[in-house]
């Protein structure tokens, strides 16, 4: 085990979490010193210099003035407690595909059902000459973005069309129907996202 985990266990083998870091930072960022931060927090100066080097982990009260004094939301301290923080690779010859007659999604961001509302989904769209989606003409909670990798196309959005050349990209709300339409020669490629995550959850 690397040294940098040993310090986020402890000696029973449960995980720790810091907030040293982000107190530092702030404190730095603001000008202010470990002896102003101290005396308006109501604690010594060395005390606050172990807790921003994560060697004691302040009480709540002490940590509730330091965040006081500060300006420092609870939240902002706290979001990352317990969350997991996992790199996701899909190999290019892994990734999972749905197929829409014949138009083929492949998949490049795996989505995350405890990401709920904020999940997102990344993929890969090829679609035939004279050939469009069909999954969003309901439309649907959410944003999408996409930008096309090759070909020439078209968003009809609501009543609207949009155009889209290679190289173009384009953001909408997905509340209302839409569906991408290639108007090229040649297959368009485009790559998609979306949030909430729709497709590959």
């Amino acid at each position: 085990m690397e040294e940098n985990e040993q310090e986020n266990l402890s000696s029973e083998g449960k995980k720790i979490y810091h907030f040293g870091e982000k107190l530092r930072r702030i404190r730095e960022h603001k000008h202010l010193t470990l002896k102003a931060v101290a005396q308006q927090a109501g604690v010594s100066e060395s005390l606050v210099s172990q807790i921003e080097r994560n060697r004691v982990s302040p009480a709540i009260d002490t940590l509730l003035s330091l965040a006081g004094v500060l300006e420092i939301n609870l939240e902002y301290l706290f979001e990352e407690y317990n969350r997991a923080r996992p790199i996701s690779i899909i190999r290019k010859g892994e990734r999972r595909t749905m197929h829409e007659e014949n138009i083929v999604y492949e998949e490049v961001s795996t989505p995350s059902e405890k990401d709920g509302q904020l999940s997102i989904e990344s993929y890969q769209i090829t679609i035939p000459v004279g050939e469009k989606t069909h999954r969003g003409s309901y439309g649907h909670l959410g944003k999408e973005l996409g930008i096309i990798i090759s070909g020439q196309g078209k968003l009809n959005y609501e009543n609207k069309e949009y155009p889209l050349n290679e190289g173009d990209s384009i953001t909408f709300s997905a509340s209302v129907p839409h569906t991408l339409e290639n108007t090229g020669a040649t297959p368009l490629i485009a790559l998609w996202t979306v949030s909430p995550a729709q497709k590959f959850v």
